[in-house]
């Protein structure tokens, strides 16, 4: 491919979880059509012969590939699959400039291209290859799932949709014009403070100390970024976040708008008690 970066990867095994003995692990890159090259992590089944089925995996939103996306990848290898993890651009080792940006158009197509890699692969048969969206991955693994007829199969897990929650606020609590206006108005506003300073201000990551009236899933966010069960020092949750306007994108770009034609398999699963339930249960009347 043209103009495809090499990317300095790390040769040690530095995930937040521990190395299964039944798969064979590698670090693989490869491009985006936006001429971004991926880092992800490839888990292949040992003892297995012939064309696999595959599976791309990315997130949760502001996670790195050495997070829960590196665990759901590695287990499903366990369970006779070739997977990948990849890190979205922007983001862990993968390229892309300036640093901590999303896309719903860019991060969508990081599905596409993992879809790309996978097909071409000698042990892949390219007809059955699926995508698992972790959190706000969910909603762009739905959104890629409407794109790409050559996914098969989607799993959504503890969905978030990142175009709802950007634009309405947690549980649509800021679901108003002014509300909206106001956030952009902000969020221009640091723009200009952006480029006059020639960089980016980060957003900041999960809070930490965590105050005593944190709601329930603000501390489980800190119970796993924050603490030796899932701190890693490329995520984003775990130390300086998104910038500011690293999400902007997201308030007027509606990611699910076509995903009711979704002609494949998919799956989605959520905890009933979880806050974000809401995403899930509105999506799945599509269905």
């Amino acid at each position: 491919m043209e103009n495809t970066v090499r990317l300095e990867l790390r040769k040690e095994w530095d995930k937040t979880f521990p190395k299964s003995e039944k798969v064979n692990h590698r670090k693989v890159t490869f491009p985006n059509r936006y001429g971004i090259t991926l880092a992800a992590d490839l888990y292949e089944p040992k003892g297995v012969e012939g064309k696999l089925a595959a599976i791309a995996v990315c997130g949760p939103f502001g996670a790195v590939k050495e997070q829960a996306a590196g665990l759901y990848a590695q287990t499903m290898a366990e369970r006779g699959f070739l997977t990948i993890a990849f890190d979205p651009s922007f983001t862990g080792e993968s390229g892309g400039t300036p640093r901590y940006m999303a896309s719903p158009d860019i991060n969508t197509e990081d599905f596409q291209a993992a879809v790309d890699f996978l097909s071409v692969q000698e042990n892949v048969d390219p007809e059955r290859i699926g995508i698992i969206g972790i959190c706000g991955w969910g909603g762009l693994a739905l959104n890629a799932a409407a794109l790409d007829t050559r996914i098969k199969a989607t799993a959504a897990s503890t969905m978030y949709d990142m175009s709802r929650v950007n634009a309405n606020g947690y549980f649509d609590g800021e679901d108003s014009a002014d509300a909206r206006y106001a956030k952009k108005e902000a969020m221009n506003a640091q723009r200009l403070v952006d480029y006059k300073n020639g960089s980016y201000a980060p957003g900041g990551g999960v809070v930490d100390p965590l105050p005593e009236d944190a709601p329930f899933f603000v501390a489980d966010y800190h119970d796993y970024y924050k603490t030796d069960r899932g701190y890693h020092k490329r995520s984003l949750n775990s130390n300086g976040g998104w910038n500011v306007i690293g999400c902007m994108s997201f308030m007027n770009q509606p990611i699910l708008q076509y995903s009711n034609e979704i002609r494949s398999a998919v799956l989605i699963m959520h905890g009933e008690k979880a806050h974000s339930c809401y995403f899930s249960r509105d999506v799945m009347p599509q269905w």
